[in-house]
């Protein structure tokens, strides 16, 4: 989230930020549950079009929040882009977990 928040991109609203950080959640639900981080996969978990989500998706790519590969289809005729949450956020992640926390 602090990544997202704390760097925005050129021309980006608060708005844009806020759908990211708010579909990295889905994602992460998605990678735990271990559904595929596809374009269909994640407009069927979202609701949203694949033009919107892919409009998120490239800014969190941007960011290197995400990876993102070129596979083929389910029925091997297309490609379709299929994305992953780098091991190096869940290393961050653990990292912030094991810290001490500052009490207030």
């Amino acid at each position: 989230m602090r990544e997202i928040m704390d760097n925005p991109l050129e021309d980006e609203t608060a708005s844009s930020r806020l759908k990211q950080v708010g579909l990295m959640s889905v994602l992460y639900c998605m990678h735990v549950g271990n559904q595929p981080l596809t374009l269909a996969a994640i407009t069927a978990e979202t609701g949203l079009t694949r033009g919107g989500v892919y409009e998120t998706i490239a800014c969190l790519v941007k960011r290197r929040l995400l990876d993102e590969v070129e596979v083929r289809n389910t029925l091997g005729r297309g490609k379709a882009r299929r994305f992953s949450i780098p091991e190096t956020i869940f290393e961050q992640i653990r990292q912030f977990e094991r810290s001490p926390r500052k009490e207030k």
